[in-house]
């Protein structure tokens, strides 16, 4: 086999690209991961890390101005340096940088730079300053992952009117900001703007914030939101200008009453698109659908030799689902038949504080699938823990069968819901009932006790 012959060529090395190279590499397949920037993708680089990284220098700021109260003063005023969180943001991500690298190069992966693209079939050409080069593959993978999506006619100018990806490399802090979106990229913006010293205003076309969690969690992260921003939901953004002192969004809301909307900068965080232009996969026998590629429940496309995941697939666009695709690809690419994801099953979180997590059907997804439905609730406020550590807001909601007490959902927002989270995804994985959840004995004084005390409620007998 040539130098550029490959068992398998991964094309994207973001969490699921580069994580399904290892593992492909791991068990055998001569293996070749095409980035066109640096391994780790959006996630490491412009998305997960660097904002986490700015919402902890948002969270040590609150608790400085808090810290009062648990006996700990900080003599004169506490400051926020902007340039010193952006460096430190930096300094993350070129450590993790170089840990990505060396989890290929142990692996035995050969890293390619440059833009990947099918050229015929089982060939992969890389566009580089180098030159163009040709990469013989058995199976490919497409993993070209998304970018920040625009409204039609919106253009992101980088000053005025930003993305996610501008937002994460700001040098000041803006007088004002409006959001357009209340999704998790647009509430952990919202978090890290208002707490920075912004002037927060947030739109969102749908009736609530956190549209796709439960009720009761977007109610929550709504009551506390609207004491550092202003929360619009209902809203219809119609145009947005940018001017020389600032952007002006025109907006609907329900009536069809118009507004206009002025502040230094226009972050747009309506979501992501996928990146599946000029790849050539149609050429390939690819099905690509409103951008999205089409999949099998194992991540193979039309063409039986090549298989996509991770936000170009669309199904759940987390760096989480990505990963665990591409361990379904290359497990039916090994031919050892892998189960199906079950996206239900799959964690959502947002980092904002408090953070929000679910996993599992909401309450009302429970009942539009036709299960008679039971809830339970326990406010973090009665969990000693969250009392002790000065972090009380928020709730753990479970949702499940009647009768059964199968656990069909769990919802957390609050302290570590993040974290918390995990307890429940294996839960619900193993189909535990409250019960089960109940009887298993929680150290004390934890945060998890929330999640023991809420199945305890759903209980009878």
């Amino acid at each position: 086999m040539s130098e550029n012959a490959f068992d398998l060529v991964v094309i994207g090395g973001g969490p699921g690209g580069y994580e399904a190279a290892a593992y492909a590499s791991e068990h055998g397949l001569s293996t070749a991961c095409v980035e066109m920037n640096a391994v780790g993708g959006v996630c490491l680089h412009r998305g997960c890390i660097p904002s986490k990284t700015l919402i902890r220098s948002a969270e040590l700021l609150e608790w400085a101005k808090d810290s009062a109260d648990f006996g700990v003063t900080v003599e004169g005023e506490v400051r926020f340096h902007l340039t010193a969180a952006m460096d430190n943001k930096s300094k993350v991500i070129q450590r993790l940088h170089k840990g990505t690298q060396s989890l290929l190069k142990s692996a035995g992966v050969t890293t390619v730079i440059g833009r990947g693209r099918l050229a015929g079939p089982n060939r992969v050409t890389v566009a580089s300053e180098e030159g163009e080069k040709l990469l013989e593959a058995g199976k490919i993978i497409v993993a070209t992952g998304s970018a920040p999506r625009l409204l039609p006619g919106m253009v992101a100018d980088g000053e005025r009117i930003i993305t996610s990806d501008h937002a994460l490399s700001l040098s000041d802090v803006p007088a004002s900001t409006i959001i357009l979106g209340a999704g998790a990229i647009g509430m952990e913006f919202a978090y890290i703007l208002s707490t920075y010293g912004s002037k927060v205003t947030v739109l969102e076309l749908l009736p609530r914030v956190l549209p796709l969690e439960d009720e009761e969690i977007s109610k929550q992260l709504d009551r506390l939101y609207r004491k550092r921003c202003d929360i619009r939901c209902g809203v219809k953004v119609t145009g947005a200008e940018a001017r020389a002192d600032g952007v002006a969004v025109t907006a609907e809301n329900e009536a069809g009453e118009a507004s206009v909307f002025e502040a230094e900068k226009l972050l747009v965080a309506v979501g992501r698109r996928p990146l599946s232009e000029d790849l050539g996969l149609e050429e390939a026998g690819v099905v690509v659908e409103r951008g999205y590629v089409r999949t099998d429940e194992v991540m193979r496309t039309a063409n039986p030799d090549i298989y996509a995941i991770g936000d170009v697939v669309g199904r759940l666009p987390l760096a989480h689902t990505a990963s665990a695709e591409g361990m379904v690809a290359v497990d039916s690419i090994l031919g050892r038949s892998p189960a199906p994801l079950d996206y239900d099953l799959i964690p959502r979180a947002t980092y904002c504080h408090p953070e929000a997590a679910s996993v599992g059907l909401t309450e009302a997804k429970a009942k539009e699938k036709g299960y008679s439905v039971a809830t339970s609730q326990v406010m973090f406020r009665a969990i000693g823990k969250a009392v002790a550590s000065g972090d009380v807001e928020g709730l753990c909601k479970l949702v499940a069968e009647e009768g059964s007490g199968k656990l069909l959902g769990v919802h957390i927002i609050g302290p570590h819901a993040t974290e918390l989270i995990a307890e429940a995804g294996i839960a619900l994985r193993l189909g535990a009932t409250a019960r089960d959840v109940a009887r298993s004995v929680h150290a004390h004084p934890t945060l998890a006790e929330v999640v023991m005390q809420a199945a305890q409620r759903l209980v009878t007998e």
